[in-house]
């Protein structure tokens, strides 16, 4: 496994490796993360080393995708640890770049995806998924890869980036990969680190909240979108350090809100996404409908 930190070197890396195996047959699969990882991001790379002959790996904490009050200099960061992570899971490349390196002057270029960017985690973080799509489609020209591995705990981001790729007609499949919790619900996260002990107690609250909008569902034929959004802050409000941001019910990857008086049971199309802050810490989860076994065992 190689560590490399500029642009050129990268490709020259990706190229020769490509060139040992078979340029004509050699698949890249790409897992871009922002660091601090965790299992979920291993699960990524796994999912990666299964569907591709040469994995790379960036780390790549983007400032242009954080707002300026939100945690950009305080986010956890242990590159040690990640490169050891990667090695683990067979990793062959993993990309470090600089912000230097890879905005080496201030950007005049933007890639912006809208309408699926005004609502959920884009209505609260301006500007957050224009950071995200400009880098996200630098690292996949700097990479060329065949497949791109993002987890579906940030839904949206995976909707977003699934349009921007069908969008501009980049030669890259996005593969989405399931959300990975701890044994008692809570989707891993980075920022889980920032939680206090009392607040991660009570962030479970989150899958509690989508265990039983997914089990009424499953089981009320009659349920409503409303009826839905009701339960799931019924639910978080239980919890006195919740803060609720949102908590929606929309069809995926389009993301519109469905009415309130929509039926819900049947549907396959559903994702249930939640926005709760703990203090300072901001956290997201989300369940889609036919992906029922995503909390099977919480």
């Amino acid at each position: 496994m190689k560590v490399i930190r500029t642009i050129t070197e990268v490709r020259q890396e990706i190229s020769r490796l490509r060139q040992s195996i078979g340029l004509g047959e050699a698949t890249v699969g790409f897992v871009p993360t922002m660091g601090y990882l965790h299992e979920g991001h291993a699960s990524l790379m796994r999912a990666a080393k299964e569907q591709s002959d040469i994995v790379v790996l960036s780390i790549f904490v983007n400032p242009i995708q954080f707002g300026p009050n939100e945690d950009f200099d305080s986010y956890p960061r242990d590159e040690a640890r990640d490169v050891e992570t990667a090695r683990l899971q067979g990793v062959d490349i993993v990309f470090i770049p600089s912000v230097n390196e890879m905005y080496p002057e201030p950007t005049q270029t933007t890639v912006s995806v809208s309408q699926l960017t005004d609502r959920l985690c884009g209505a609260s973080r301006p500007g957050h998924f224009d950071g995200v799509t400009t880098v996200v489609s630098k690292l996949f020209n700097i990479v060329q890869p065949q497949r791109a591995f993002f987890g579906m705990k940030d839904a949206q981001q995976v909707a977003v980036i699934q349009q921007m790729v069908n969008d501009l007609n980049m030669a890259v499949e996005i593969v989405p990969c399931p959300i990975v919790r701890e044994s008692d619900g809570l989707a891993l996260s980075s920022r889980n680190v920032y939680l206090s002990e009392e607040q991660r107690e009570q962030a479970l609250v989150l899958s509690q909240a989508l265990r039983v909008a997914q089990e009424t569902i499953d089981t009320n034929s009659s349920v409503t979108a409303a009826d839905i959004r009701t339960m799931l802050r019924k639910v978080i409000q239980a919890s006195p350090l919740a803060v609720i941001d949102y908590a929606e019910i929309q069809a995926f990857p389009s993301l519109q809100p469905l009415a309130d008086h929509e039926m819900v049971y049947g549907r396959e199309d559903v994702l249930i996404a939640l926005a709760v802050k703990f203090g300072k810490t901001r956290l997201i989860d989300n369940i889609k409908l036919h992906k029922s076994e995503v909390l099977s065992h919480v």
